[in-house]
């Protein structure tokens, strides 16, 4: 294995030799790596190929955590990983990969790729340069190279470590070892070069930083505030997909704390960009409670979904915007829904949520507008509501955020642990309530006469 692999380290061009970590010198737990992907890579190996484990999952697993997913690299074409596995597909346009379906599992084969414009008949038509536009935004990057090449055009040192779960060794090209030990987050590269080739290595640094709990290191963080504006560049269906990584994957509160410290969020939701330094709007402790919120959810394995993270993000907006058009005559519900619409629709142009997602949203927002009136049968149709229990949460959160509703949610607490009769009186006693108040203001409005 070491000597096959000197072939690929002297025809490196950019990269010197790689720290090789034995199995005895490493933490990485061959019993946990996942048995699909150590199929995939002697699969691969049996037939003359290099092949390893590669980025996220080794890293994971030396930090003693659970991999989302498991990579593998190699030098074998598309077509030629796809020959050797009956259940695997070519996938993707901009970087072609295959995926290798198991059982319960997809294993993600790439091809090593370069820097460097290719010349080869190997390449597959179409895809033999690596194009980029005058701001160096890379939008082709096609180039198959060497294993070298490979680990020198990866993100981040952390994730430039390639396993071979056969002979259980680490190939260390970027010092990633060192930096996992310091936990530190370090780019590959000049940042500034790595940032403009791709924009969404901005976020992954954050994200990163945000789930490993490490530190960005200060080369690393230096150009991200001035390159910030770069995200423009995104498609707003990536820039939605990277997202929900930064936003529901744990670690929203860290990651958005990040995010405002390096002038990133406000590219990401534009509409909140004013609203959050408007200290008397409380959008910043609605988005800090709702990201906390989302937190606990996934810690404790409940259910989460966009929609209501975008719902909050978006209510501060929402709200202005509502009063804005109330203030002209408009009824609350047709301000509300307008306010809706345009909200969602300038927040889809930057990041683009399905409509899957939106509908909720704009459910939840409505019944803002309607658990408040909870007298008579209003209450018993609200909690058949399909949205009822997320539009109750979203209640919860505003006054967690220190919201004043007049202890609604503590009513709407009480009345679902109420029952059948308890639930009858407390809509009666809002009843009287109710009226009692339009017969105060009426006396009111009689004696000002």
């Amino acid at each position: 294995m070491l000597e096959r692999m000197s072939t690929f380290f002297n025809k490196s061009k950019t990269q010197s030799n790689p720290t090789v970590v034995s199995r005895e010198n490493h933490s990485l737990s061959f019993s946990l790596v996942s048995r699909d992907a150590i199929k995939v890579v002697q699969t691969l190996q049996k037939a003359g190929y290099e092949a390893y484990i590669v980025g996220g999952s080794v890293r994971d697993l030396l930090l003693g955590l659970s991999p989302k997913d498991f990579d593998v690299a190699t030098n074998a074409l598309p077509s030629e990983v796809k020959a050797l596995f009956r259940r695997s597909r070519i996938i993707g346009r901009r970087f072609q990969i295959v995926h290798v379906q198991f059982s319960r599992e997809v294993i993600e084969v790439t091809t090593f790729r370069s820097n460097e414009k290719s010349n080869s008949d190997e390449q597959p038509k179409n895809t033999d340069s690596r194009q980029k536009t005058n701001s160096g935004l890379l939008t082709r990057d096609n180039v198959f190279g060497t294993l070298e090449e490979d680990a020198a055009r990866r993100d981040l040192t952390v994730n430039a470590l390639y396993y071979d779960p056969s002979e259980e060794i680490i190939y260390d090209f970027a010092d990633g070892m060192k930096d996992i030990k310091n936990r530190v987050i370090r780019i590959i590269g000049n940042a500034s070069t790595r940032y403009s080739e791709d924009p969404v290595r901005l976020l992954r640094v954050i994200r990163f930083s945000a789930k490993l709990d490490f530190t960005i290191e200060t080369g690393t963080a230096k150009p991200i505030r001035k390159l910030s504006s770069d995200l423009r560049y995104i498609s707003s269906p990536r820039l939605f997909d990277e997202s929900l990584k930064l936003f529901m994957s744990g670690e929203g509160l860290s990651s958005y704390k990040l995010l405002k410290e390096y002038g990133l969020f406000e590219y990401l939701v534009p509409q909140a960009k004013n609203l959050v330094r408007n200290k008397s709007i409380n959008a910043d402790s609605l988005f800090e409670q709702a990201f906390l919120n989302t937190d606990n959810r996934i810690k404790s394995s409940q259910r989460v979904t966009p929609a209501f993270i975008y719902a909050a993000l978006l209510w501060p907006s929402l709200v202005k915007l509502t009063e804005a058009f109330k203030e002209k005559g408009n009824s609350p519900s047709y301000s509300l829904n307008k306010a809706a619409s345009e909200v969602i629709s300038r927040q889809i142009s930057i990041t683009a949520i399905p409509k899957r997602f939106t509908i909720p949203m704009r459910e939840i927002w409505d019944l803002q507008l309607q658990m408040p009136r909870r007298g008579g049968k209003r209450a018993e149709r609200l909690s058949l509501h399909r949205r009822f229990r997320a539009g109750y949460d979203f209640i919860l959160l505003r006054e967690q955020a220190g919201e004043n509703l007049d202890n609604l949610g503590e009513w709407w607490t009480l009345y679902q642990e109420a029952s059948i009769e308890g639930r009858e009186k407390m809509s009666q006693n809002v009843s009287k309530t109710s009226k009692r108040i339009v017969k105060n203001r009426k006396s009111k409005t009689k004696n000002a006469k």
